[in-house]
């Protein structure tokens, strides 16, 4: 059977805001542009983000006070030039959306809205009721629409046409009857989303599970600073599900068993809209100490009773939708269930700020970009400020875009062959032919387990040990697995088996890394050594995998800048 390959200027994978918005700029530009995303575009991730997108537009606020917090919240790991970027462009990019069609929540004056968020000086979150996401993802998507971008949804990408330090196309296969084809490309850009998949309690969508890192750790390229997951202080207890931030900003408390509002002692200055990592520990350290509440105790009180009917009405809609749906209770007339919820990934694939993916500490692949959530041009550091997600995203998938737009013409097409997807069906084809006796979901089970007892909130040398014990033996149970489903029509059981594949890559970068780094920093914090440490870990973890897949370790200089390194207090 002959493999089909056809022909683009540019291919992006995954379709949330970072790739819609590359998308649509390359289009724009005259591109020649398809975006392959293994689900519709307007079910990615992106369009979960409730909270808001900061731009420093207000007259109390500025850039530079953007810039300090965002560098205060990273403790001080994000590099200086990357936010400096990020911030100046950042009221731009808000009125770029406002332009598309993106309707924000106003004030009475008609100015767009913004409420407070954990860690920032000034309120600074544009937001649209409690629906940021979804706002911003349904017009960048109906813009790049409208320009005439190829969407391919319901293609599952498996490998990327990588040689001598170039890039020229993906493989992916259709999930409707498991086709294989190539994709030729002079440049190929990767928006892939997050993978706190990992984790056994989290925020993302089922679709999170990393996979564009582990194609890109298999050609030996590096992944940075995989050891800095964080943890949202508020998602529903019991399954993860988020409560936005934005119930924080607007004057949400928490609550022990005790009815002690606890973040008098943890942050007496911030409180509740202290850094994320800090209030998650928090909520995790009252819950291990026995102030937890529910019938569980996991969990601590989110009480936004006193905001009044109304205002929660008005800014809040779907979160107290989300808590009657999944808990049964109403925030506007008792307090909701909250834990800690694996959420966001400050590392990934290492690219500069035009988003060229790394080589190494010093070189770049020719033709391979990448921007959101997967990347980590390091605005976040070790922690990232809310709101600065959904800003990145937009913001960096623009301007990737737009960079690859000018520098396309400058990269001459190599032609792909039938033998470049040699590797994905060898994959696909094992998995299917393998007749283990190990089943996917309980391994899959059994290391989201593990991540999140032995490499969550709260590490130690000795819990990290048992997460890359457990890793390594789910890395040999995993060459003994069996898909019962054979078929070619939309088997699910053959992608969720590629997934797992995926998830057991990039764990082992976040296990291995945060063994290295002895240190707290940001949301990686070790209670055996819980002060962070400048002099040996300013600096930047590269990980590389071998083809055994044991992970070799580098480091990387941190940019500074103007902001000089303190102690981080709230």
């Amino acid at each position: 059977m002959s493999i089909p390959i056809y022909t683009y200027d540019a291919i992006i994978v995954g379709a949330g805001l970072a790739g819609n918005a590359a998308a649509r700029e390359l289009k724009n530009e005259g591109k020649n542009v398809a975006v392959i995303t293994k689900l519709h575009p307007l079910r990615s991730h992106s369009g979960a983000a409730q909270g808001g997108i900061n731009a420093a537009l207000s007259s109390a606020d500025s850039i530079e006070l953007h810039e300090f917090d965002t560098v205060k919240g990273s403790d001080y790991l994000a590099d200086q030039d990357a936010v400096e970027f990020m911030c100046q462009k950042a009221p731009e990019t808000v009125r770029w959306a406002e332009r598309m069609g993106a309707t924000f929540s106003r004030k009475e004056d008609g100015q767009i809205a913004q409420r407070p968020f954990g860690g920032q000086s000034s309120p600074r979150a544009c937001y649209a009721k409690d629906r940021i996401g979804l706002t911003l993802l349904q017009t960048i998507y109906e813009q790049a629409f409208r320009l005439g971008v190829k969407f391919l949804d319901e293609w599952y990408a498996t490998d990327l046409i990588y040689k001598d330090g170039k890039v020229s196309g993906i493989v992916a296969f259709h999930l409707r009857d498991t086709q294989i084809a190539i994709f030729n490309a002079k440049s190929v850009m990767f928006a892939t989303g997050g993978y706190a998949r990992a984790f056994k309690i989290s925020s993302n969508a089922h679709a999170n599970t990393g996979d564009g890192l582990s194609i890109v750790a298999r050609h030996g390229l590096p992944l940075e600073d995989m050891e800095f997951v964080q943890f949202h202080p508020s998602g529903l207890s019991g399954n993860g599900v988020l409560i936005s931030e934005a119930a924080r900003g607007e004057g949400g408390k928490l609550f022990n068993s005790k009815g002690e509002r606890f973040m008098e002692r943890y942050a007496p200055n911030a409180l509740e809209l202290a850094s994320r990592d800090v209030v998650s520990r928090a909520i995790v350290n009252e819950i291990r100490e026995g102030r937890g509440v529910g019938p569980r105790k996991d969990a601590v009180y989110l009480d936004v009773t006193h905001l009044g009917k109304d205002l929660i009405m008005q800014r809040l809609p779907e979160l107290r939708d989300l808590a009657i749906t999944f808990l049964g209770l109403d925030m506007i007339k008792e307090p909701i269930l909250i834990s800690a919820t694996a959420h966001y990934s400050m590392g990934g694939i290492p690219v500069d700020i035009p988003g060229h993916v790394r080589k190494n500490n010093t070189e770049f692949v020719e033709g391979f970009y990448a921007a959101g959530e997967c990347s980590c041009v390091s605005v976040h550091g070790a922690n990232r400020l809310g709101a600065n997600s959904v800003l990145e995203a937009l913001l960096f998938g623009r301007f990737v875009g737009k960079t690859m737009a000018s520098e396309i013409d400058d990269i001459a097409l190599r032609p792909a062959t039938e033998d470049d997807a040699k590797r994905a069906i060898d994959e696909i084809n094992w998995i299917l032919n393998n007749n283990g006796d190990e089943r996917v979901a309980q391994l899959r089970e059994e290391l989201q387990d593990t991540m999140t007892d032995h490499a969550g909130a709260f590490r130690t040398e000795e819990s990290l040990q048992v997460a890359v014990d457990k890793i390594k033996e789910l890395r040999q149970r995993h060459k003994n697995i069996r898909v019962d489903d054979k078929s070619k029509v939309f088997n699910t059981e053959l992608q969720e088996a590629l997934e797992f594949g995926h998830m057991l890559d990039y764990a082992k970068f976040i296990v291995e890394s945060a063994i290295a780094r002895k240190e707290s920093r940001g949301a990686h914090f070790r209670e055996d050594f819980d002060k962070r440490d400048d002099v040996n870990f300013l600096k930047h973890t590269m990980g590389y995998m071998d083809t055994s897949g044991d992970i070799k370790l580098d480091y990387m200089d941190v940019t500074l800048g103007k902001h000089e390194l303190k102690e981080r207090t709230y």
